[in-house]
């Protein structure tokens, strides 16, 4: 089995392919500090899809140079999860020169660029060496979404595969597929919540709080609904905090200038209170969408995390990252800033589902292709097998 190094890793790991939050139990610690949990969703997920025997963290940041032959003799690829890092504000550190040296294949897993609300997007000569860099030390590069391999086209890198986002594959079912029941049976939900926003990626802040804050009540006064938060601070220590911690949240929350106009009112504090969930453990959270009827709102990650366990998942796209996502996957989804009301009713019908379906298969596939390609032992089952009579699979 593999020897793999991760770059940008995103938790402490345990189990050999599970990940929390660093030092998690230490709740204080990191009660201050805003930290999206979805990053160890991804990082968990891939080391879930991946077999390996030995795993290790590659500094780009501060790297102590003299230790590059050595880990190029101990190791034999470079993990770099999937995330957002294809913009603007994205810093690099070492990275490049780093890769450079140490010259092992890269194995970038569903990278994605995020393109700005206006004009056009302007990637520093940093972020284009690093891109450049893994491009030359891998067969092919798996980005999230037609958006992204657009990108990496018009900079001149065209080994690339779309393949999503590995959270999709974590339960390592080749037979995923989402059946709907009648809504009328649906009881538990749960909302991912994302109160915190830029404008340089959501065109209209008060629409997307506004709508954010009536989608919240809505559900919640017709289902028995729990809030998926991410990281937030306020949000941490209305879970974890003391209870002077709590109240300086709710002060907080309704001290902030677009939260107290657009989005925490008294029924939102009410529910804050009450329903609020959140954990710096991916298996937590994992246990949680397992236990819902139904996932929806506005957290890229927390809906698919429940996709991948079979629950159905409604997206809130808002961002071309977002939609990017919806896209690769056919996803049932809403355009916060369209112009029809969202009636979930619209979104329940069974043939929308059957195109995330088939497109969850076919981007399962892909990225099959895309790890054997790259030469990467993985746990990813060929889907062109057949059943015995037993129900083993046996390949065609």
């Amino acid at each position: 089995m593999a020897r793999l190094l991760v770059m940008i890793p995103s938790g402490e790991i345990y189990d050999h392919d599970s990940v929390r939050w660093y030092q998690y139990q230490n709740i204080q610690r990191s009660i201050d500090r805003y930290h999206n949990i979805g990053d160890a969703f991804v990082f968990d997920s891939s080391l879930k899809v991946l077999s390996f025997d030995k795993i290790g963290v590659l500094e780009i940041d501060n790297p102590d140079w003299s230790s590059l032959d050595r880990l190029r003799d101990e190791y034999d690829y470079v993990l770099l999860r999937g995330s957002n890092y294809i913009h603007g504000e994205m810093e690099w550190h070492d990275a490049a020169a780093v890769l450079k040296k140490l010259g092992l294949p890269v194995l970038a897993f569903g990278i994605g660029a995020q393109a700005p609300v206006k004009g056009r997007m302007e990637l520093s000569e940093a972020t284009k060496e690093v891109l450049r860099v893994i491009a030359d030390l891998s067969t092919s590069i798996g980005v999230r979404g037609a958006f992204s391999a657009e990108v990496l086209g018009d900079l001149g890198i065209d080994n690339v595969r779309i393949v999503g986002c590995p959270t999709a594959f974590r339960r390592l079912d080749p037979n995923l597929s989402i059946k709907l029941g009648p809504l009328a049976d649906i009881q538990k939900i749960g909302i991912t919540l994302r109160r915190e926003v830029s404008p340089a990626y959501a065109q209209n802040i008060e629409r997307y709080l506004t709508f954010h804050r009536d989608l919240v009540k809505s559900l919640a006064g017709r289902f028995d609904s729990v809030l998926m938060a991410q990281g937030e601070v306020e949000e941490k220590k209305l879970v974890f905090g003391t209870d002077a911690q709590k109240e300086e949240a709710i002060a907080s929350l309704r001290a902030d200038g677009w939260a107290s106009r657009w989005y925490f009112d008294e029924a939102m504090e009410r529910l804050y209170r009450e329903r609020l969930f959140y954990s710096d453990v991916v298996a937590d959270y994992e246990a949680l969408v397992r236990q819902q009827d139904l996932v929806l709102g506005y957290r890229l990650h927390g809906n698919l995390m429940a996709l991948a366990n079979g629950v159905p998942s409604i997206y809130f796209t808002y961002d071309s990252r977002t939609a990017e996502f919806a896209e690769t996957y056919r996803i049932p989804s809403y355009d916060v800033f369209g112009n029809s009301a969202f009636v979930l009713e619209d979104y329940w019908e069974q043939w929308r589902f059957d195109a995330f379906n088939a497109a969850w298969g076919n981007v399962y596939d892909e990225t099959r292709r895309f790890l054997i390609e790259n030469r990467i032992d993985n746990k990813l089952v060929d889907r062109s097998a057949k059943k015995t009579d037993a129900g083993m699979l046996r390949v065609a």
